[in-house]
């Protein structure tokens, strides 16, 4: 649950964040009138993310289950490249984030009417096709061990709540958040989950017959682990950890997190020591005339 509530908190924040630069962006440059155009992009996106969360949910339930376990392995590592792309892409983008989105209304408003519809559907309709795809595979993956089915979707939602609290206080300059660093701790954090996520994708691909070695086993720890106690469910629910791995599984997870991690801290200390603008941060400024 935990887990999922971060990836909502994350994937929310972002889409709040670029709703509340646009709106913000349009109040203070007084073309208040265009601010619908951005509510009715943001609503045909959220309509098409939950439209795509439902055709994934729901699409390959008339398969046999081998057509099902690969096309869920495969949506799965699919999902894991998604969500790496976005976390090596938030970290470089997030200082440059309000200057792009005031050049795109800029660019939008001089186009023909609707254009700022588009620029709001498609900032939040990336958000939300990953979130989507990235929560359904998390899910997919906790229920297949754990059974339960309510709880990670709920983790997600309570993640995208708070995430629309945030920006809404970050626009009224009630609270302050280092972005840089938000989204450097969350994103080592989605790397671990995320690692997880593939090594469950390549088992589902080992029950479609698609890869071989279901039977060959890196380590059994159920004994030690069992799924259904508290502890293996927490750590399930957070990491995707599966007490028996096979040898596809452990060599995905190291394959993808060791590197996938090395690099993303070498990067972050690289910008570290660059010289760079002041870390952004949303405030009161943003959203006042």
């Amino acid at each position: 649950m935990f887990a999922n509530f971060l990836i909502g908190l994350r994937e929310g924040l972002e889409a709040a964040l670029v709703v509340s630069i646009l709106i913000a962006y349009l109040v203070k440059t007084d073309r208040r009138h265009l601010i619908a155009q951005i509510w009715l992009g943001v609503g045909i996106a959220v309509a098409v993310s939950l439209g795509f969360g439902a055709a994934l949910t729901y699409g390959p339930k008339g398969l046999t289950f081998e057509a099902q376990e690969l096309i869920g392995g495969l949506l799965s590592v699919v999902a894991v490249g998604f969500v790496t792309w976005m976390i090596f892409w938030m970290a470089q983008a997030a200082r440059g984030m309000a200057g792009t989105l005031r050049a795109r209304v800029d660019s939008a408003t001089d186009a023909r009417p609707g254009s700022l519809a588009v620029v709001a559907l498609l900032a939040v309709g990336r958000e939300g096709l990953e979130t989507a795809m990235f929560i359904w595979a998390a899910t997919k993956a906790a229920v297949r061990e754990t059974g339960a089915s309510s709880a990670p979707l709920l983790g997600a939602l309570l993640g995208i709540l708070v995430a629309v609290a945030l920006g809404y206080l970050m626009y009224r300059g009630a609270l302050r958040i280092n972005l840089t660093r938000f989204f450097t701790w969350t994103g080592a954090f989605l790397i671990i989950v995320a690692a997880g996520v593939l090594a469950y994708g390549i088992h589902d691909l080992q029950e479609a017959r698609f890869l071989p070695g279901l039977n060959n086993l890196a380590f059994d720890v159920s004994q030690a682990i069992p799924p259904t106690s508290w502890y293996g469910t927490l750590l399930k629910g957070v990491f995707n950890f599966s007490p028996v791995t096979t040898t596809f599984e452990a060599a995905a997870w190291l394959l993808y997190a060791v590197p996938t991690m090395t690099v993303f801290l070498h990067r972050i200390q690289h910008r570290a020591h660059a010289p760079s603008p002041p870390a952004p941060v949303l405030a009161a400024s943003t959203g006042r005339n």
